[in-house]
């Protein structure tokens, strides 16, 4: 495309400079990250190459089957990754709980962007759909990983309040309801703060990268506020899934408290 600045692999290698900073300060700090930065910045490489060659390939064969397999694998590894970023135990029910939230939540909001509000033909197009795809499932992997920790941590330490509710006749529902409420604070707000920075603090990647292809700011502009709207509605609704349903396990069929 006209006006892009391509970067050759000198121009590449040349980049490594500020890992190069970054290790000389870390060491002279007497920081031991030398070997995590070495190997971070390795991976980064090889994982984006790779995915360069794989996205590259998808695109030229602009396949719907090809397509849902990677949406797939996104939504797999979303909640692979959940499950290990969660520091606590969780139990079959609550493992199964957030993977239908996972899938349920960013697909449902996925394809009502991909076809109402951007009116994509075909719908399984991987420009769009590839990218698009992974801005929300892992925005929404990030807002359930913290519903699910604010959740957890919060039936814990408020185990007596919740347990004295439930003696004076309130519902399970009604006894976790600030629990649940704050959970979902804390797994919104991430979204919300970026958005408040957002075209003043810092230009988003999505419509940086769609400026130095050469699209019209303007353009880029509708775009990003469309996909973070979509973001926002992603995480939401993800999160809400897993709360109106995760709360719930810590309840047995009498409405005690099982913890």
């Amino acid at each position: 495309m006209e006006g892009v600045v391509d970067l050759n692999i000198y121009q590449m290698i040349s980049a490594y400079i500020f890992v190069l900073i970054l290790l000389v300060i870390v060491r002279l700090r007497g920081i031991p990250r030398e070997k995590e930065i070495i190997i971070s910045s390795f991976r980064m490489t090889i994982q984006l190459i790779l995915a360069g060659y794989v996205l590259d390939y998808i695109f030229k064969s602009s396949s719907p089957i090809l397509t849902l397999i990677i949406i797939m694998i996104m939504e797999v590894f979303a909640i692979y990754n959940t499950f290990k970023r969660v520091k606590y135990p969780l139990t079959k029910e609550l493992k199964k709980i957030i993977s239908v939230s996972m899938f349920s939540g960013t697909l449902v909001s996925l394809f009502y962007f991909l076809l109402v509000v951007i009116g994509m033909k075909p719908w399984y197009d991987p420009r769009y759909f590839i990218p698009i795809s992974g801005m929300i499932v892992g925005n929404s992997m990030t807002g359930i990983s913290l519903g699910t920790k604010n959740l957890i941590e919060g039936m814990n330490s408020k185990k007596d309040l919740v347990e004295t509710a439930l003696m004076m006749g309130a519902t399970p529902k009604m006894a976790s309801k600030d629990i649940v409420n704050n959970a979902f604070d804390a797994s919104i707000l991430p979204t919300i703060n970026s958005m408040v920075g957002m075209g003043i603090v810092s230009l988003p990647g999505m419509m940086t990268g769609q400026i130095l292809s050469g699209i019209s700011p303007l353009i880029a502009v509708r775009y990003q506020i469309a996909i973070m709207l979509g973001i926002m509605g992603s995480v939401s609704l993800t999160v809400i899934i897993f709360l109106q349903l995760g709360y719930k396990t810590f309840f047995t069929k009498d409405s005690q408290l099982n913890i």
